[in-house]
């Protein structure tokens, strides 16, 4: 699914517009009724509504809302903020429009004596603004929604929550803290990032028939990873297919006291599909890895508690995972170099092996070209320097996916994935319970198999990311979130693949 930017939308709207066509004030009729059917559906219990309404076409949509509603007998009070205009035409015919009914309750709001206490029981909905603001909310406006946050009401966002901008940075802004968002026909960016999760609450899209032509021309620099995009990289298997022809994966992993992290990466490997799996780790772990994981062969170091030197042809894996419980020991920091200079092909880098490059960062130069960075934020600034907010985090990822030609997978509740060529990817499987110990050492594993089987870095990066997101949502389900651990989410890889088949 596309992700498109506040002018993006716009355009989308004014297209629906010109080519259905429509007049615009029956688009927003649409998109009203949509949202009177949720809350009527989801809320069947509640009577009482405010509904607070700038004077643009976000509030348009309110006073569409709030004439519906009344229509349905419900109470409803309207509270205008007054900006000394008129407002849009929009804005103006549907007040018309609620003036033709019995008279409503409508307020207009010019100062502070103005709010109004909201009785128990009473929903808010937020019609202020909507995802064409371009300025911080301030004055009035400002403590109007500092009001609103504090009425302890169940508040609900139309189109986006006001105050929250759709694609830059909101940080530190007054903002409306939705439990609820009822949001248009596709996400916004800023539903993605963590630092608007006090705002946005949960998201609900409402399709209101904008002009699919628009969708399918518009080239937007965000994607939401959906099913569409799963079934389209999936590789089912052939039937006369054998392991030789899903590649030869090798981890470099380990050292005393956490092998673990070498067994969990392993197992995930190996449950991502790919045909052979080498370990290469050091000595303490050898029975460890063997009794655990049949299934792996496995190599030791000449060392007892770390990886300091591969003797073997690194030329005949087709992918190498390297970072899960590695350690950063001098011997182990020149094994990554030495990993470099005789392998080119992509690898995945993660963990410790992220943390030797942030120490060593001549070295990331070396990164073979195409490989799969996976850092959490922590490990993501350390490499590339501390971002403001978490739009300027995403950019920077891009702008580093590029200067690196490789992938990175900037992990999180929507995981991002910054591509090569500017495109950017952000997952939506996964929950809270998936920040367990041993969590990133199975997406390693589950990258590494997937790109040892043939898949691009790209295609890896972006179902690695879905399948683990999805595995863990189904360990979720059966173990709670609070008990789920790292090796459940390994075992329930078997039923995330059956989900995309």
């Amino acid at each position: 699914m596309k992700i498109l930017s506040a002018e993006e939308i716009r355009l989308w709207d004014q297209y629906t517009i010109t080519h259905e066509p429509i007049p615009s004030i029956e688009l927003m009729e649409r998109a009203a009724g949509k949202c009177v059917s949720w809350l009527t559906e989801k809320y069947p219990g509640v009577a009482s509504f405010a509904i607070f309404c700038g004077k643009g076409n976000n509030g348009g949509d309110g006073l569409a809302l709030a004439r519906m509603l009344i229509e349905r007998n419900c109470s409803v009070s309207i509270h205008i903020l007054e900006f000394g205009h008129k407002g849009t035409n929009d804005f103006q015919a549907n007040l018309a429009r609620l003036h033709d009914l019995p008279p409503a309750d409508i307020h207009f709001i010019q100062s502070e004596q103005n709010f109004h206490p909201f009785p128990p029981g009473q929903m808010i909905i937020d019609a202020l603004f909507g995802s064409g603001l371009n300025r911080t909310l301030e004055g009035i406006t400002a403590r109007l929604v500092d009001y609103i946050n504090a009425s302890g009401c169940t508040i609900v966002s139309i189109d986006i929550p006001s105050g929250l901008f759709t694609d830059r940075s909101s940080k530190g802004a007054p903002c409306i803290k939705a439990a609820h968002t009822l949001s248009f026909q596709c996400y916004k960016p800023a539903f993605l990032l963590a630092e608007n999760e006090e705002s946005i609450g949960e998201i609900h899209l409402l399709d209101i028939g904008l002009h699919p032509d628009f969708y399918q021309g518009v080239s937007s620099r965000f994607e939401l990873v959906d099913d569409a995009i799963i079934r389209s990289i999936h590789k089912p298997r052939k039937r006369f297919s054998h392991k030789g022809h899903y590649g030869h994966a090798l981890l470099v992993a380990g050292s005393y006291g956490k092998i673990g992290a070498a067994v969990l990466s392993a197992r995930a490997c190996l449950r991502s599909g790919t045909g052979l799996l080498s370990c290469h780790i050091p000595a303490c772990g050898f029975d460890i890895l063997q009794s655990t994981i049949p299934e792996a062969m496995v190599m030791t170091d000449i060392h007892s508690s770390i990886n300091t030197k591969i003797e073997d042809d690194l030329t005949r894996y087709e992918a190498i995972g390297i970072g899960p419980g590695l350690g950063i020991a001098p011997e182990t920091k020149m094994l990554i170099r030495d990993i470099f200079d005789s392998y080119r092909s992509p690898v995945i880098l993660d963990a410790d092996a992220l943390n030797i490059l942030s120490a060593q960062k001549d070295l990331l130069k070396l990164v073979p070209k195409g490989s799969i960075l996976t850092p959490h934020p922590r490990e993501f600034e350390r490499l590339f320097g501390e971002s403001p907010n978490e739009f300027d985090r995403v950019s920077l990822a891009l702008q580093k996916a590029k200067e690196l030609n490789c992938i990175i997978v900037l992990k999180g509740h929507h995981t991002f994935i910054a591509t090569t060529d500017g495109r950017g990817f952000f997952n939506n499987t996964g929950n809270p319970g998936m920040a367990t110990a041993g969590s990133g050492d199975v997406l390693t594993g589950i990258l590494t198999g997937l790109l040892a089987q043939g898949y691009s870095s790209v295609e890896a990066a972006i179902l690695g990311v879905y399948l683990h997101g999805l595995a863990g949502d189904i360990a979720a389900r059966e173990f709670s979130m609070e008990a789920m651990l790292a090796g459940d989410i390994v075992e329930k890889l078997k039923g995330a693949f059956l989900q995309i088949q």
